[in-house]
């Protein structure tokens, strides 16, 4: 079966940064468009943070335009978001997403990770 799981996440000071993975088997990687998915408190919707096509176009929501970097490495089935300059609005949990097309909307994701826990302190 097809499984996300997301590492990575913890806690960090303003202005800090981290590096979430997600790690995904049992789907044709190469083939799906990944995304970052936040959400920042309970029962908030997951806001789209970050998305890469298949084949390696990045599309980012303004949060993270300029602080945010999302990469996919093929041969590993692996996406990465690199998040700089944190700060206190970052804190969420992180959802990575696959979907045969890339897209905005969390409802057109087939699947999901368990998710990860980003704390920004100030």
């Amino acid at each position: 079966q097809v499984q996300l799981v997301e590492s990575g996440g913890g806690l960090v000071q303003t202005g800090g940064s981290l590096r979430l993975s997600c790690a995904a088997s049992g789907l044709s990687f190469d083939n799906y468009a990944m995304a970052w998915f936040r959400r920042q408190a309970p029962g908030k919707e997951r806001e789209f943070g970050v998305g890469i096509s298949s084949s390696g176009l990045a599309d980012y929501a303004d949060s993270g335009k300029g602080r945010f970097t999302i990469s996919r490495d093929n041969t590993k089935q692996t996406v990465y978001l690199q998040m700089n300059t944190l700060n206190a609005e970052d804190t969420a949990v992180y959802y990575c997403a696959a979907n045969p097309g890339p897209s905005y909307r969390a409802l057109e994701y087939n699947y999901w990770g368990q998710g990860t826990q980003v704390t920004v302190s100030s």
